[in-house]
């Protein structure tokens, strides 16, 4: 039997130090690993099958199709279906890893990782949203983060201006209020 076509892609993705550990996943397919504990149990099988190899790779763990890449301490995994075309996934990897190595400005490694996570999210976002593939060209992704982030910043700068324009009213009303005494 044939399976129907989906634009449910990715299962999941995550970024593992060189110990095992997470440092950032996102799992799309909420019947997959339902808790955190299956979670980090697949994470750990998943590294314990990979972690040795010197080159991207892809690796078939619990019947999941695995796509990796290793970068100094880091390790990237996006996760697809059995049935899931490989370079469907390992397009989505690679915009992964360039989008980030763009961010973080060539220095893909643990600590700027950690430093930037919330540049780290957006990326995501903007590559995957519900396992769906958005984005798999870097350049875009960056441009899309970039505008999310000024956008994000304006909102911020307004708010914090119209709240000065509140509190300075208040100011001069209570001067007023002074004078009259």
């Amino acid at each position: 039997s044939t399976l129907e076509p989906s634009l449910y892609t990715v299962k999941a993705v995550f970024i593992l130090d060189n110990d095992g550990n997470r440092l950032l996943s996102k799992y799309y397919d909420k019947e997959l690993y339902p808790s955190m504990k299956e979670q980090k149990n697949f994470e750990k099988n998943v590294f314990n099958k990979t972690h040795k190899a010197d080159t991207d790779e892809i690796a078939f763990v619990e019947g999941m199709t695995i796509v990796y890449k290793c970068s100094i301490d880091l390790f990237f995994y996006v996760v697809g279906s059995s049935q899931e075309n490989e370079l469907m996934l390992m397009a989505v990897l690679n915009c992964l890893f360039e989008s980030l190595g763009q961010i973080l400005r060539k220095n893909v490694e643990r600590r700027c990782l950690l430093d930037n996570m919330d540049g780290v999210f957006l990326v995501v976002d903007e590559i995957i949203d519900g396992g769906v593939i958005l984005e798999s060209d870097p350049q875009q992704v960056i441009q899309k983060v970039n505008y999310r982030v000024r956008h994000l910043q304006s909102r911020t700068v307004s708010t914090v201006w119209m709240n000065t324009d509140s509190d300075m009213s208040t100011i001069l009303e209570d001067t007023d209020d002074y004078r009259k005494l």
